[in-house]
């Protein structure tokens, strides 16, 4: 088969055996250089991605994907507004809510964020009913005055089912000896875990009717949307905002917890900024293993020359020879970060059998195994750079043949 010459000759280079056996070898260095760099980088993002899946899947199961609320005052229509949300498919469940902030008195004190609910209309938005570990959600009957708290917050506040709380709410009444804030008992019937601490410690649910009339409100914060498709969540908030008559706030699970979301972001971000550093120290490594076989090359480059090859067309020999090496190492990183990540759990239930450790304990992470989650887009995007990085690493070599003149390399051949 006809190939170009630059072409053919390069291939031949890297198939032939070399003189000098230590350029073989930092070849060699090169292409597991970059086959380990991509293996790690593939590997340790999907790992990310799934502990950062698995955070943002357990978050959003207790909260809202977008919640559209009264800017400045109750939502009184709130019939109306759950009505035209359930008409649009995009939606799979809304509901409405009543948020405040409050403390919490028990035998010690704690602040937390009151919710109220109704809990007939609550699955449809969450799955606070299936992360009870004592107690059921059905008993925030209306006038019960019966409260739900996290497990890590009913530990902070020294209370367990049964016990009294007494809710100080940060809305201010007018009293004859002055403004006070609203306060109420209230009983413990359940307490739930979430599995993420800022939910576990910071929540606390009653009745959405017994929070009115602590609040003496006729009416509610807003609606609480869930959404088949999350990344959607601000678009289809806004859209309902729209569709009612009047000034609303709209906010999705995103801007509610940005902190989270961004700093989720950025240290994947980060992370693989740094691992990629592994790539550039194999591509280092063919710079090096390329200039000595330029070297060692340097009769052979003189005789091409004299044959009437071009500079440019030694410079394309080493780059296609240089850029194979990269290719083959960049191909054996894919399959074998992609084999690494399917088989993660399995090598590390094996280490923790063997060494008779557990490296993630439940009772510490919240997770029974390690959550993976490859992601095409990291996937192609970490061969780019490998391989862009391979290609690079050929130039100045390559560009050190072309300058090569054939009378100073054969003088002493």
């Amino acid at each position: 088969m006809f190939k170009p010459i630059p072409v053919a000759i390069g291939l031949r280079y890297l198939r032939a055996k070399r003189r000098n056996g230590f350029i073989s070898f930092i070849s060699m260095a090169s292409i597991l250089g970059i086959a380990l760099g991509v293996m790690v980088l593939i590997t340790t993002l999907a790992v990310m991605s799934g502990f950062q899946k698995e955070i943002r899947d357990r978050l959003l199961q207790m909260a809202a994907h977008a919640t559209v609320s009264a800017e400045g005052a109750p939502m009184h229509d709130w019939q109306h507004a759950v009505q035209v949300a359930m008409s649009d498919a995009r939606v799979a469940g809304a509901a409405p809510y009543i948020e405040i902030q409050g403390m919490l008195s028990g035998p010690r004190v704690q602040g937390a964020m009151v919710q109220g609910i109704l809990p007939s209309e609550e699955s449809k938005v969450s799955v606070i009913a299936q992360k009870m570990k004592q107690g059921s959600i059905d008993s925030l009957t209306p006038g019960s005055f019966h409260i739900v708290l996290g497990q890590e917050l009913a530990l902070w506040l020294g209370v367990r089912v049964g016990d009294s709380v007494v809710v100080t709410l940060a809305d201010i009444q007018g009293t004859p000896v002055g403004a006070m804030p609203r306060l109420k008992r209230f009983t413990v019937s359940g307490i739930f875990e979430a599995g993420y601490n800022e939910i576990d410690r910071g929540l606390a649910v009653v009745n959405m009717d017994d929070l009115q009339r602590v609040l003496k409100m006729d009416g509610v914060t807003g609606v609480r949307l869930k959404l088949h498709d999350m990344d959607r969540a601000f678009e289809v908030a806004r859209d309902l905002a729209l569709n009612l008559q009047g000034a609303y706030r709209v906010s999705d699970w995103t801007q509610e917890n940005a902190n989270l979301y961004h700093s989720l972001k950025m240290e994947k971000t980060v992370m693989g900024i740094l691992l990629s550093l592994i790539i550039a120290m194999g591509a280092f490594n063919l710079v090096s293993s390329q200039v000595m076989l330029v070297t060692d090359k340097q009769a052979d480059i003189a005789i091409l020359r004299t044959l009437g090859l071009s500079p440019g067309g030694v410079m394309q020999v080493f780059m296609v020879q240089g850029t194979l090496i990269g290719v083959i190492g960049t191909v054996l990183g894919v399959v074998g970060g992609i084999v690494l990540t399917l088989n993660l759990e399995r090598i590390l239930e094996l280490i923790e059998s063997i060494f008779n450790v557990q490296l993630l304990p439940e009772d510490v992470y919240y997770i029974t195994g390690l959550p993976t989650d490859m992601q095409t887009p990291d996937v192609v995007a970490i061969t780019i750079v490998a391989l862009l990085m391979s290609f690079l690493a050929t130039l100045y070599p390559a560009w050190r043949a072309a300058r090569t003149q054939p009378a100073e390399a054969l003088r002493y051949e």
